[in-house]
């Protein structure tokens, strides 16, 4: 990945709200990647490490440019496999309180729906005028349980091919919003940059309160 580059598509987006997964950073370092990113979009970090070694974090992130009151970290981790979590975070938008999931599911299906489990309690749907969820929940199948049971939370939302990002066939990132009408539209942005700047298309959904 080149930051340069997802800076780039980042800027073609121009969203207020970024999540993003798979981000190596190396706080205080000239060569901070997520400090890059939130330097040349004009928006605040907010980091959401999973692996920490040495001087390099790696992990989810969300960059935003909305104002900030409340930020919460949780271990998705299951014994045996790459550490996971979530970047679960309170905005102040036009008034509104808007709770932010931000997430990446392992790749065992066991392991998704553990993660999916842990995750349900989190969403703050009673005190929250908006609440959303976003990542790479990496669900191959449309059917499969993880998505059925975030059901519980969220109504059905469309799903949209972002990967592989040359020649897209499988949906494995999700914008999934509550309540369902606040969602305008849900698209992947492809440009001559997108193919290039990541293995995923990204995945943006116009979101405003009715």
């Amino acid at each position: 990945m080149s930051p340069g580059r997802c800076a780039a598509v980042l800027n073609e987006i121009d969203a207020n709200v970024v999540a993003l997964q798979e981000v190596e950073s190396r706080p205080g370092d000239e060569h901070d990647a997520l400090a890059l990113l939130a330097r040349e979009t004009g928006s605040r970090a907010i980091a959401g490490a999973t692996l920490v070694r040495e001087d390099t974090h790696f992990g989810n992130a969300l960059l935003t440019r909305l104002p900030l009151q409340a930020v919460r970290h949780h271990d998705l981790s299951v014994p045996g496999r790459e550490p996971r979590a979530a970047l679960d975070v309170d905005f102040e938008a036009d008034g509104y309180r808007v709770q932010m999931i931000a997430t990446h599911l392992g790749l065992r299906p066991a392991e998704r729906r553990a993660q999916v489990r842990r995750l349900l309690p989190r969403f703050d749907v009673r005190r929250s005028d908006l609440v959303v969820l976003a990542g790479d929940l990496n669900e191959w199948f449309l059917w499969g349980r993880p998505l059925r049971m975030l059901h519980r939370i969220f109504q059905r939302t469309p799903h949209v091919r972002s990967w592989p990002a040359r020649a897209p066939l499988l949906s494995l990132d999700r914008i999934w919003v509550h309540p369902r009408h606040a969602l305008v539209r849900l698209t992947v942005h492809r440009s001559a940059l997108t193919r290039t700047a990541s293995d995923h298309l990204p995945l943006i959904a116009e979101v405003a309160m009715q």
